[in-house]
């Protein structure tokens, strides 16, 4: 009996040693932005469990990054929030040689000005911000910000609930950079978007439920990611996708292993796979944004190559900027510029 007592002992004392054994990847990312069957492949091949976690805007990760250390193994930020986290001191420097598979990132994506040598973030998806609207509720060519204001559309028009991007495609209207700290032209911003707002035009500001709502014909005008606009036309022919000619935002989503990361490795196994180029083509092909892989380009062929909206043209990208990061006393002012158009009556 008192062999057996022990040998029970022995085999209690182990049990949660076996069951905390497993390994972990703690994921943060957009939300809709993953095939879930990679995460279940991910899982079959590795035997890594992946803990995935979703959020909104890369204000609100910002804050969970900085207030949970510890708590994500990757996340997916956009490229002018790299630099504000490496501005921070909050990421990790990648290890390459875990990462193989990088080779397939598109030349012109490589060492880039918010993270040069890609040494702490790599590109896992690209696109562009433009308009998508209804070719049945709009009859003239939309090739410029200003139909946005347009009266003709009270009620009409969705705007992104963004900050950056609200206020950016406006300045590019207007005739200045997105990057602007001319405090003049972002004081002319905020007043062109409260007349837009105090004109009617606005239906909402919103973000991820827009596609859905323009799919459904609720609108006929819709400030969007390139990513959601493919993801509408697909559903709803009637759909077409504009980038205007004053410019806009070319953006770059990453994937960081912030400092604080418990599981590194796994991280980077993660990311590995990510890249590999039928996982990248399995992803695009499910979210509809651009592939920064050459290989899951090759593998996608024409149907992704002919498509303007995934694959825009070099004419129609010329006028488009990547976003510097802003902080300190001017992300103050941008907030209370912002403020001030949300409260608008």
């Amino acid at each position: 009996m008192k062999k057996f007592l022990a040998v029970l002992l022995v085999l209690l004392m182990a049990l949660p040693v076996c069951a905390s054994a497993q390994e972990v990847v703690n994921v943060y990312n957009w939300e809709d932005y993953i095939d879930e069957s990679v995460l279940e492949l991910f899982e079959q091949e590795t035997g890594i469990h992946v803990n995935y976690m979703n959020f909104t805007t890369n204000e609100d990760m910002m804050v969970k990054v900085e207030t949970s250390p510890g708590a994500f193994d990757l996340v997916f930020p956009s490229e002018y929030m790299v630099e504000r986290m490496l501005a921070k001191d909050l990421l990790a420097e990648i290890d390459y040689a875990n990462i193989p598979n990088a080779q397939y990132t598109l030349p012109n994506l490589l060492n880039p000005s918010y993270d040069p040598n890609n040494a702490h973030s790599v590109p896992y998806m690209w696109g562009t911000v433009g308009i998508l609207y209804n070719t049945t509720m709009v009859e003239e060519p939309v090739d410029s910000w200003g139909i946005l204001w347009d009266t003709k559309y009270t009620d009409n028009v969705f705007m992104l609930d963004s900050i950056r991007d609200s206020m950016g495609v406006t300045l590019k209207y207007l005739g200045y950079s997105m990057n602007t700290h001319d405090i003049i032209a972002l004081e002319e911003a905020k007043a062109k978007l409260i007349e837009q707002k105090q004109s009617g035009v606005v239906k909402a500001y919103q973000v991820d439920e827009t596609k859905d709502k323009m799919v459904a014909g609720e609108a006929a005008l819709a400030v969007v990611w390139s990513g959601d606009a493919q993801y509408a036309i697909d559903l709803n022919p009637d759909l077409a996708y504009s980038i205007p000619k004053e410019g806009s935002n070319v953006w770059v989503d990453c994937m960081v292993i912030p400092k604080t990361a418990k599981n590194k490795e796994n991280a980077e196994k993660f990311i590995d796979f990510l890249c590999r180029p039928d996982i990248a083509q399995m992803n695009c092909e499910a979210i509809w944004y651009s592939s920064p892989n050459t290989g899951a380009i090759e593998l996608m062929g024409e149907a992704y190559t002919s498509n303007t909206t995934m694959n825009p043209s070099e004419e129609a990208l010329a006028g488009c900027e990547y976003f510097n990061d802003i902080q300190g006393d001017f992300l103050t002012l941008y907030n209370i510029l912002w403020m001030d158009v949300k409260n608008a009556k």
